[in-house]
């Protein structure tokens, strides 16, 4: 950062805290990763100064030759990575591409429904506060109120009393595999388009991880982080049926110019999700959420759903007598960074909370694997177990230093 710390020092000082706290904290925010060195280079490359609006081959301004070229790259490698007839890489967000996707699809008032924000969906799958509940007539599917997992049963015999426009399918706090062939029946069944927002499990699904949803859908929409590992954006997948509407919708709809040096990081990603060591790292990602929510489980943990399928878990901290937030803080002050999470049916509210969410992408990102992750259980045990004395959790944040220095951040 030899040019930047020559012009703002200020900010190469808080960039340079950042890279310390993600080098020496374990980070396990569900919805976050590290990306690579390639990646980083990527989106900080000269494709930050260029204007490309429309798509390759009809842009509105000149000089968007190697535009295309990235964005066309980027495109034939995100579909053969999922098998996908038609794919947009332009949406800034996995949240614009819903929308897009919404807008394209839909009108205003029609029904669509999707996973209660509170049994773990999310915000754009009609929440009330959310666009999507406020310009679509937003129904929501919930999970059973004992095994917390979906009742494919009860949701067909609403989908059936409903009859709506669309079912969206996908979470932000379900740690089960996604049954989309039955999903999939149930949309045929009522005449309702299928969209999959698989923005969590993108990278398990392109490492094989977990199914994929591609065959069953009209639509799947996701970013590029998270278990993904590439820069933080979004796409769209769709049957070439849909693709004109989506395109258009997503520019000039509701986007202008691209982001092109994200779309560059993006194919760069994209690149290495091709490569065989990825379906090496997911599985690992799942293994390792596994072998937490076991020692977790082992030491007398609740875990919604009792374990982990995918790439996170869901602990259930109300017979610990510690709400949400009071154990995501204490866990940061020991240097693990975690989020405070509803569970479902939570007597808490959304700043509260009664449950804690963690996933395993980042640190099999830096090579950790299921040994590290029962220390990691141990590690939470100690925290959330012990008392709130800063002295004691200063001490547990050294060892959780020590571990992370046997795996650099970059070492992929």
């Amino acid at each position: 950062m030899k040019s930047l710390s020559s012009v703002d020092p200020e900010v190469t000082k808080i960039l340079e805290c950042e890279s310390v706290r993600e080098a020496s904290r374990l980070q396990m925010i569900a919805s976050e990763n590290y990306v690579s060195p390639a990646v980083l280079e990527a989106q900080g490359s000269v494709f930050t100064n260029k204007y490309a609006e429309g798509y390759p081959g009809a842009r509105y301004y000149q000089g968007c030759g190697p535009s295309d070229q990235v964005e066309q790259l980027a495109l034939e490698r995100l579909k053969t990575i999922f098998g996908a007839e038609h794919a947009n890489v332009q949406p800034h967000s996995g949240s614009s591409a819903n929308m897009a996707v919404y807008f394209a699809l839909l009108n205003p008032g029609d029904k669509i429904l999707g996973m209660d924000l509170a049994a773990g969906g999310h915000l754009t799958h009609g929440a009330k506060v959310n666009f999507s509940g406020k310009l679509f007539a937003a129904h929501h599917y919930k999970v059973d109120p004992q095994t917390h997992l979906i009742d494919y049963g009860l949701l067909d015999q609403q989908a059936r009393e409903l009859k709506p426009r669309m079912i969206v399918i996908g979470a932000s706090a379900y740690p089960r595999i996604l049954d989309f062939k039955r999903f999939r029946a149930i949309c045929d069944e009522v005449g309702a388009l299928m969209l999959v927002d698989i923005a969590h499990i993108a990278g398990l699904v392109a490492g094989g991880a977990h199914p994929s949803p591609v065959p069953f859908a009209d639509v799947v929409t996701s970013t590029t982080h998270k278990t993904l590992r590439g820069p933080r954006g979004g796409f769209i997948l769709c049957r070439q049926a849909y693709a004109k509407k989506i395109d258009s919708m997503v520019f000039p709809g509701i986007q202008g110019g691209p982001l092109m040096h994200v779309i560059a990081a993006k194919a760069v990603a994209f690149g290495e999700n091709l490569r065989p060591e990825f379906k090496v790292y997911a599985k690992q990602i799942v293994d390792n959420a596994a072998a937490l929510a076991q020692g977790l489980m082992n030491r007398g943990f609740k875990l919604v759903t009792g374990g982990t399928e995918n790439h996170l878990l869901l602990m259930n901290l109300q017979s610990e007598s510690m709400t949400g937030a009071e154990a995501a803080e204490r866990l940061e002050q020991a240097g693990l960074v975690a989020n405070k999470n509803g569970i479902p049916y939570d007597p808490q509210g959304p700043r509260v909370t009664s449950g804690v969410r963690m996933g395993t992408a980042a640190l099999t990102t830096r090579g950790m694997k299921t040994g590290e992750m029962e220390q990691v259980a141990g590690f939470i045990e100690k925290i959330l177990r012990g008392n709130n004395d800063p002295e004691r959790l200063k001490g547990i944040r050294e060892e959780i230093a020590a571990l992370c220095a046997k795996f650099p951040v970059f070492a992929y």
